[in-house]
């Protein structure tokens, strides 16, 4: 092929200049840079941004894609350049070439020695990490620019006071014990420590110390138990968390009738009364509902009934603690009546004066014993007195109880 052939098909030249290189971060950047400024310079005004796309930047250049996406990033990441997408089907793209900030740095690097300072100083609001890599050259260092690992950080300089005290309102570190003391066994009760009283309680403190102010300390101060001045009493409670009893028996048998065993249903309706939200929606179901009864039974006193019908949540129950329980039990069995603490050992039964042996009149029959031995409470007490009653001739065998064989 003839050169004036070869020439002519090749096309037109693109202005590159090397020294750019270090400026815009690579030679494609440089590239691509100036042949954004020719095409910026061909416009009526400069300040107008230049519409092209990839394909016709390629064609201009040589650059392919790939190429003209690591030179945007460079000139961009430099403040050099700035683009918007005019539309993503046809990939036309808006760019413009800042031609403030190229002149600034283009200064700053010729009038800088070239011995000291070989990179370019950049704007002091960019942070873009550097790392200077030499090569062979001392003098000819290359730059290496990491976009994925940052400069490392600093580490901070904390002061620490030795023998650290906690400073508040309290006068004397024994003061601030018992203070500490009392959030510990009201977390402990409210379970509000989540299994760590010792936690929340350092919370509290650590939060007094920063100058928050904490209703738990002037409570303490004060001598008031904790939590006392800050409990609410809701319309549906007689005293602070203590709700109607005919409004809680309600609930309960909400969850009773529904299968819930009664342990569960009582825990349940306790949980729904403490909810603000939830208690106050029931509670206006529950006055619509004793509206409703109070005028049916209105209506029946007018006909005639001396006791007009009321739920069974109405009637009065006799509460039922503790202690009413253990009286029952120590009735029926005194080793089964529950005991203040579960270390505590069981108290032995009253010993009984000693007396003749039993007449066969007064031996149970063993009918009688395999009856109460079928029952869960009277199978461990059957146990013992047949135990502690070898005359009687019985064992329990499989489960029944039989005439003990003599050999």
């Amino acid at each position: 092929m003839q050169i004036g052939i070869f020439l002519g098909n090749v096309g037109n030249p693109v202005i590159y200049y090397p020294k750019l290189a270090r400026i815009t971060g690579s030679v494609t950047a440089s590239i691509f840079l100036c042949q954004l400024f020719q095409c910026q310079s061909q416009l009526a005004n400069s300040e107008n941004w230049v519409q092209t796309n990839t394909a016709e930047i390629e064609k201009a250049t040589g650059l392919n894609s790939e190429e003209q996406e690591l030179a945007r990033q460079q000139l961009k990441v430099r403040l050099l350049l700035k683009e918007r997408l005019l539309n993503s089907h046809a990939q036309t793209l808006e760019l413009w070439a800042d031609i403030d900030i190229f002149e600034k740095i283009i200064n700053d690097y010729f009038t800088a020695n070239p011995e000291d300072i070989i990179t370019p100083s950049l704007p002091k609001s960019l942070n873009y990490p550097v790392d200077i890599v030499a090569d062979n050259s001392a003098s000819n260092p290359s730059i290496k620019s990491d976009k994925f690992f940052g400069q490392p950080r600093q580490q901070i300089a904390v002061a620490v006071t030795p023998n650290y005290r906690f400073n508040g309102p309290w006068n004397s570190q024994e003061q601030l014990h018992n203070f500490q003391r009392a959030l510990e066994a009201y977390a402990q009760e409210r379970n509000l420590g989540f299994g760590n009283p010792s936690g929340w309680a350092f919370k509290i403190i650590d939060s007094i110390t920063k100058g928050l102010a904490s209703t738990f300390w002037d409570e303490f101060i004060a001598g008031i138990p904790l939590g006392e001045s800050q409990k609410v009493k809701r319309d549906w409670e007689i005293a602070p968390e203590v709700p109607y009893p005919a409004f809680e028996e309600e609930r309960i048998q909400y969850y009773v009738h529904k299968g819930e065993p009664l342990e569960a249903a009582v825990s349940r309706a306790r949980s729904d009364l403490r909810n603000p939200v939830l208690g106050k929606d029931l509670w206006e179901g529950f006055l619509r509902k004793c509206d409703r009864l109070a005028d049916d039974a209105l209506t029946a006193k007018q006909q005639g009934v001396e006791t007009p019908y009321l739920p069974s949540s109405f009637n009065e129950k006799r509460q039922i603690t503790k202690d009413s329980v253990m009286q029952k039990l120590g009735a029926i069995a005194p080793q089964f009546a529950l005991n203040q603490s579960t270390s505590e050992p069981i108290p032995e039964p009253p010993k009984l004066p000693e007396t003749a042996s039993p007449t066969p009149a007064e031996i149970p029959s063993i009918s009688a014993l395999q009856k109460a031995y079928n029952t869960p409470l009277g199978r461990s007490i059957i146990e013992k007195q047949i135990t502690a009653n070898p005359d009687w001739g019985y064992e329990i065998v499989d489960g029944e109880i039989v005439e003990s064989i003599p050999f």
